[in-house]
């Protein structure tokens, strides 16, 4: 039994990971719904504190500025990633969140993969090409659910 934290920009295919995931029977969060992100942008902590320590498998998913200090929580920090050309062609199409569908909010993800990505990568245990067909990338993640 793992916790593991799916992170990476916006239109790297997280949300579509974890609803794969959740498909599969594993308990998913993503951050990006249900008020788990505060007004000031950061994860609701003493609420990501009691979910990190009443669930033994879980899989999470969000970017966010505090996500640093839970990544001792996680068994696995995995870096879900696209080039940039990707991540905006797939903002711009996607029908179920709206970042990313104004010309500002695709120039803030092109900066974010400048100045925040090699943040997480430093921080990631495993990176993934979140082009990979979605079955490998499901495949992958359940299997490190399995191990600790």
């Amino acid at each position: 039994m793992s916790r593991v934290l799916v992170t990476g920009m916006s239109g790297a295919g997280k949300s579509t990971l974890l609803d794969e995931l959740s498909r599969r029977g594993h308990r998913t969060v993503d951050t990006d719904h249900d008020g788990w992100v505060t007004a000031a942008g950061v994860w609701d902590e003493p609420r990501m504190t009691r979910l990190l320590a009443t669930e033994n498998e879980v899989v999470i998913s969000g970017t966010v500025e505090n996500q640093g200090h839970f990544y001792d929580r996680f068994e696995h920090v995995i870096l879900l990633t696209a080039p940039l050309d990707v991540l905006l062609a797939r903002v711009a199409t996607r029908t179920t969140n709206p970042y990313g569908s104004t010309p500002e909010e695709r120039a803030e993800i092109a900066e974010y993969v400048r100045t925040v990505e090699p943040l997480l990568r430093r921080g990631a245990t495993l990176v993934l090409d979140g082009r990979r067909p979605l079955d490998e990338l499901a495949d992958v993640v359940e299997a490190l659910l399995t191990t600790s």
